[in-house]
Order: C-alpha cells, then sequence, then structure tokens
C-alpha cells in the first residue's frame, strides 16, 4: 500500500473541500435557478443547431451569385420568390442577426442586394432567377407567379424579418415589393397555379391583408389600412363570406391565410376605425362560428379541409397550422367578449399532451413539427397551460432529431421553418435574452418570476459579454396598439420598459445595482472565467 506524501495528501484534500462545497452549494440553489440553469443546455443546443443549418446551407450556395437554391435535388439550379425567399433565406438572416453577426452583416445582406437585383422583374417585383442561365427561369412573365411570389416573400419571409429587426433593409425590401404590387394586382382574383393548388387566390389575398394590416401600423400610412379594406369588403358580405361562397375551404397553410387575414384587419378597425369593425362583425363571428361548428375533431384542432356549405369534412389529416387560426380566435375573444372562442383555444392547447405526441404532422415532416409547435408557443404565451408547457418541451426534441449531422434538416425550403420555430424556443427558454456574442459552450437560460426574471450564465471555457434584454417589440418597433397573437411574430416573454428602473442582483456576491430598462436592452454587460456559473435577479423598481 502506497500512501500519498504531503504535497497529494494536501491536493486531494483541496479537491475533496471544492467538491463537496459545490454539492452543498447545488443543493442550496434556488429552485429556480435550477431551472434557469436546466433551460440554458436546451438554449446551447437549440442555438447550435441553427448555426449548423446555416452553415450547411450556404454549402450549396450558387458559386457565382451567392444565393441559396430552392432545394438540393431537383430545384437546385433556381431561387425563387415563394420558396428559397420566404421560407428558408429570411431564417438564415434571422439565426445571424442573433448569432452570426459577421454573416448577418455581411454575407446575408450581399444575398439580399444580391437577390434585389438580379430578381425584380417588373419594377421590384421578384422573379424566379435561374443559375445556369445567369437570368430570369421564364422566358416570358408568368403574372400569377409574380403575385404570388411577392405575397409570399413578404409574408413568410419579410414580415418576420420585421418583426424581429424592426426598420432595415429587409422592410424596406418588403415596402418596395409592396407599393409596386398594384401594378398587378390590389385585390387577386382567379390566380391558377400547379405549384400552390386550388386556394391560390384566397392564399394571396389572406397573405397581402396580414402584411398590410402590419405595414399601417408600422408605416403610419393609411394607405396600407385603405388598401386591406378593399380587399376585406371584398370578402365580408353575405355573398363572399369564404364559409358561405367556398366548397373548398383549407383549414392549413395555402388556404387558412385568409382567414388570419380577415381577423387581422378586423383586428386593425377595432383600433383605427371602429365604424368599419361595426359592419363586419357579424361576418366575422359567422365565419369564425362556422369554422368551430364543422372545422374541428373532438380535441378542438382543425380538420386540413371542410366543405363549409354542408359541413363534410374533406380531409381528416389535422392540420399543423391550428395555432394560426386560433390566434385570431383568442384576441377577438377579448375585443369582442366571446368566451367560446377563447374555450376553443384552451380546448385545443388542453389535448395536446394527452394524445399528440409524436403525431404526423404533415407526414412526419419537420415543416410540419414547426408550424405546430410555434402556433403552440404563441398560444401558450397568452395561456400558460402547464400540459401544453410538457408537449412544447417533448415535441422540440422530435423535431431537432430530425437534423442531419451535416446541419441539414431535409434539404428543401421547408429547413428554414426548422430554424424559425427553434429560435422561438430558444427565446422563450432565455426569456427574450440573447448574448451579444454566442459562444458555442455558453449556457443562457431564464425563469420568469412574480416581479422579474431570475437567469443562469454558464460556460466551461469563459466568456464576455452582454446580455440584451427585449423590448416590448409590439410597440417600440411595429407600432401596433396592442400585441394581438399573429402568425410569424417572435414571442414577448420578460420586456423591459426604457424609462423604467430595474434592480440587478448577482446571487452568491450579493451585489445589487440599480439600472433602466434601455440600459437592460442594449445590454447587461457579465464576464465569466472558465467553470463559473453566474447568477442573476432582474426586478423592477
Amino acid at each position: 500500500m502506497v500512501l500519498p506524501n504531503d504535497e497529494n495528501m494536501k491536493f486531494l484534500i483541496a479537491l475533496l473541500l471544492v467538491f463537496f462545497a459545490g454539492l452543498a452549494n447545488a443543493q442550496n440553489i434556488d429552485p429556480e435557478f435550477k431551472l434557469a440553469a436546466e433551460q440554458g443546455k436546451l438554449v446551447n443546443e437549440g442555438f447550435n443547431r441553427c448555426i449548423n443549418y446555416v452553415n450547411a446551407w450556404m454549402r450549396y450556395a450558387d458559386s457565382s451569385t451567392g444565393l441559396i437554391p430552392r432545394n438540393i435535388n431537383d430545384s437546385k439550379d433556381f431561387w425563387n420568390a415563394w420558396d428559397a425567399a420566404a421560407d428558408n433565406y429570411p431564417f438564415m438572416v434571422l439565426t445571424s442577426s442573433i448569432l452570426m453577426p459577421d454573416f448577418f452583416k455581411e454575407t446575408a445582406l450581399q444575398m439580399l442586394k444580391t437577390e434585389q437585383r438580379l430578381t425584380s422583374r417588373i419594377g421590384k417585383l421578384p422573379d424566379t432567377y435561374s443559375f445556369s442561365k445567369k437570368g430570369f427561369r421564364n422566358e416570358t412573365i408568368d403574372t400569377n407567379q409574380l403575385i404570388f411570389g411577392a405575397a409570399e416573400y413578404m409574408k413568410d419571409g419579410l414580415i418576420p424579418l420585421t418583426e424581429w429587426l424592426g426598420k432595415s433593409p429587409w422592410s424596406a425590401r418588403m415596402l418596395e415589393i409592396l407599393d409596386d404590387l398594384p401594378r398587378l394586382t390590389r385585390v387577386a382574383k382567379n390566380i391558377h397555379g400547379s405549384w400552390y393548388g386550388n386556394s391560390a387566390t384566397v392564399e394571396v389575398n389572406g397573405d397581402l391583408l396580414q402584411v398590410l394590416s402590419r405595414m399601417y401600423w408600422f408605416t403610419g400610412n393609411r394607405k396600407y389600412l385603405d388598401w386591406a379594406i378593399e380587399i376585406a369588403d371584398h370578402y365580408l358580405n353575405a355573398k363572399e363570406l369564404p364559409t358561405t361562397a367556398l366548397d373548398h375551404l383549407r383549414i392549413r397553410d395555402h388556404g387558412c391565410e385568409i382567414i388570419s387575414g380577415l381577423c387581422e384587419v378586423y383586428i386593425a378597425t377595432h383600433f383605427a376605425m371602429p365604424e368599419k369593425r361595426k359592419i363586419w362583425k357579424p361576418f366575422i363571428h359567422a365565419m369564425m362560428d362556422r369554422i368551430l361548428e364543422v372545422g374541428r375533431n373532438e380535441d378542438g384542432l382543425f380538420y386540413d379541409e371542410v366543405n363549409p356549405k354542408n359541413g363534410m369534412v374533406l380531409s381528416k389529416r389535422l392540420a399543423d397550422n391550428f395555432g394560426y387560426t386560433l390566434n385570431a380566435y383568442w384576441f377577438i375573444s377579448r375585443i369582442d367578449s366571446v368566451p367560446a372562442y377563447s374555450n376553443a383555444v384552451i380546448k385545443a392547447l388542453s389535448s395536446l399532451n394527452k394524445k399528440y405526441r409524436n403525431h404526423p404532422w404533415e407526414g412526419s415532416s419537420a415543416d410540419g413539427y414547426a408550424d405546430a409547435i410555434e402556433g403552440t408557443l404563441n398560444l401558450y404565451n397568452r395561456e400558460s397551460i402547464p400540459s401544453a408547457k410538457e408537449w412544447l418541451d417533448s415535441e422540440i426534441k422530435v423535431m431537432w432529431a430530425m437534423q442531419q449531422s451535416d446541419g441539414l434538416i431535409e434539404g428543401w425550403h421547408g429547413d428554414g421553418n426548422f430554424a424559425r420555430t427553434t429560435i422561438m424556443y430558444c427565446l422563450w427558454k432565455t426569456q427574450g435574452i440573447v448574448p451579444s456574442e454566442w459562444d458555442k459552450d455558453l449556457l443562457i437560460g431564464a425563469v420568469r418570476t412574480a416581479t422579474g426574471v431570475k437567469i443562469s450564465v454558464s460556460t466551461p471555457t469563459g466568456w464576455k459579454g452582454k446580455l440584451k434584454f427585449d423590448k416590448p417589440r409590439h410597440k417600440t418597433m411595429m407600432h401596433f396598439p396592442a400585441d394581438y397573437p399573429r402568425i410569424n411574430q417572435f414571442q414577448e416573454w420578460f420586456v423591459v420598459e426604457q424609462e423604467k428602473s430595474y434592480r440587478v442582483k448577482s446571487v452568491g456576491s450579493e451585489k445589487t445595482t440599480t439600472t433602466n430598462g434601455k440600459s437592460l436592452s442594449q445590454g447587461l454587460p457579465l464576464a465569466l472565467k472558465a467553470g463559473e456559473t453566474v447568477y442573476l435577479e432582474i426586478s423592477g423598481i
């Protein structure tokens, strides 16, 4: 038997003391800080997955233009507005705006400039660009494609970027497209095209209603609300109401946009034109009531497609976009005092964890999971049903498992929605707090409390930067009168008011400082040594 010498014995004792001190501290840590630390592990995985997605897709970017293709297989020769530009590229921009600052300032912005220069065909309206032709894919102009591409690019791609970034080159791109669209249409009618099915007309008009309603608030320009009213007037009457006029109503994407769009402009008139809202109210309610009556299964989830005239279910597959439609029900239940609408939200959310784990949304596509998770997150932000939280935490892992080792998800434009929803999920787990500089080993998690937020930050390698707190973006950037739930928003969790005072307490050191919301939104400086964990408690004064 070999006994340790004095130096070894001292070292061993020191290690044991550190171990037992750490064990004691771990046992004494506030449970909310423990939860925040666990959230940090999820955030680390999610953010790194998004970076890997961006890097993977850039390997397929065209060597000449730098633009990404529609997909990596049969459509790898072209960039198009309604897929590559609407569903994939924007979420490379989003990811890089939070986690990859050099890519955001250089590559992502250059891709936008290149797309503007190469794809604008009628005025600023984008058309499909072929890499091999070094020009437009179609010799002749197909105005249906231009209208649809413009509407999708704005609603699915540029709106979410504007919701997160506010005024930017991407919001400018959206406004120039929007302002040139009347060259072709103000109200889409009789649009056909095999690339997006038979619901193209209502989809385009639904897209435009959402874009126009938000751009009215964003810019303050009344012309956008007037345009939205022109479209809504076409539908909100006894003859053309979707649940009266259509014998095929899709309550999933490529159809459900008209439901959300009509409700969104209705919400706008609640604040800006109450006399118009009064005229529309019976038609909005008739549409929403009929959809609840014939469009749901026993658990309150929507079918893909119904015939609202006779009540027949045309597709019993469940719509992964259920949350997008329920967004409208939640807010209209508030402004019009209709308990049945908010009950519809609660019923659907309450069913998910019990019966819809590992549900084959869109045939188990990652895109289906992304849409279902996003919609639920949006509603959970308003109705914090515990079982819905369990479902979200379960299903995000199902979606993440679909990402391949090289960073691609499925190799098509829907990959972008994987990143969009992952970012949303991670922002929930940080309560909207993002680091000024991302490091692959950084763990940031946060938990909301009655008075503020508790934060855990740790790293095995050391980190120096700032924690940037979220603002009430709906008010400060979008200029909305209320944070109504809507597709393609990024939820607000813990937000700081610019002029309000906040107490910042470092737990352990017991150091306390006072600052204001403006300083917190610009960034709270923080430096961690290798292996260090910092616990912060922020509370309003």
